[in-house]
């Protein structure tokens, strides 16, 4: 068929596309060390590549790949895992999409290429077994326990002490025995379910993910001297936090963003709300000034 310019160049795009991902796929797949998941990314470039040559079939045009996205994409697998990097390459394609649409009014086999790519994409994507998701409910363990208990406690202590060294030792202490304390709690728990989780990866999953929390909302106070900064800081840290992690969580696992912030953030905020309002009448009823 005789291809106008407008169809011509939609179709170039369509190519840049396919073959952009066919590389960012196969160079995934390379780094992955269990066999399973490597063959499924291999899989779905292997369809990317033959979706690229039907549409070489109409423009008959080589397309170079766009490189700047395969590296972007590649080195966000590397940082943040595999089944974050492809998902959120596969979330960033609505202009991909509206293309296709296009291409189909002229072109009906886009309809076809389009529909295969969105249900054996995501059914093969539902099938990548990654470690770090598998844990992802030890992490909100952590995460959350820590977001709660620390802010709450921060919050309070801020009020009570009105020191900032004071109240930096009071979190760090109380923030690190609650680490330990949640681990072992992960392990045993862990144990004592019939999953395919090992307890003593769930329960370093879990440490790690409250002491690198305790971590960032302590921190201001042993940098800073005001202590309503330093809780202002604290607070902003922890629902930057929540913002982040439930982000990663809704791309990785197809989860709902606004819900799980909002449920997160607003319980840490009012736990931080209420041990402030604790901590004020505390300290009129012991009387102490420091």
């Amino acid at each position: 068929m005789e291809l106008t310019d407008s169809l011509r160049q939609r179709l170039l795009a369509a190519q840049a596309n396919e073959i952009t991902e066919y590389n960012i796929y196969t160079r995934i797949a390379a780094t992955l060390p269990r066999e399973e998941n490597r063959k499924i990314l291999e899989q779905i470039a292997a369809d990317e590549l033959r979706h690229y040559n039907e549409w070489k079939s109409y423009t008959k045009q080589e397309v170079s790949p766009k490189w700047l996205l395969v590296w972007f994409y590649v080195l966000v697998a590397r940082l943040f895992g595999f089944t974050f990097g492809v998902k959120l390459m596969e979330q960033g394609e609505e202009s991909a999409q509206a293309n296709y649409a296009e291409i189909a009014k002229s072109i009906p086999d886009a309809v076809r290429i389009h529909r295969e790519e969105e249900e054996h994409e995501d059914r093969l994507l539902d099938m990548l077994d990654e470690e770090r998701l598998r844990y992802a409910g030890s992490v909100v363990l952590g995460l959350n326990d820590a977001l709660v208990e620390l802010t709450g406690a921060l919050a309070g202590l801020t009020l009570a002490l009105q020191n900032v060294q004071l109240i930096a030792l009071s979190g760090l202490i109380t923030g690190i025995a609650a680490s330990l304390s949640m681990a072992a709690s992960e392990y045993l728990s862990t144990r004592s379910e019939a999953t395919d989780k090992h307890p003593v990866r769930a329960a370093v999953y879990t440490g790690i993910a409250y002491i690198i929390t305790v971590t960032l909302l302590i921190l201001p106070y042993l940098l800073l001297h005001n202590e309503y900064v330093c809780l202002a800081i604290s607070l902003t840290t922890a629902v930057l936090i929540i913002a982040a992690f439930n982000y990663y969580i809704s791309v990785a696992k197809g989860e709902n963003f606004r819900r799980r912030f909002t449920e997160m953030a607003g319980l840490s905020l009012s736990v931080a709300g209420f041990s402030f309002v604790i901590g004020y009448f505390i300290r009129l009823w012991l009387g102490v000034e420091i």
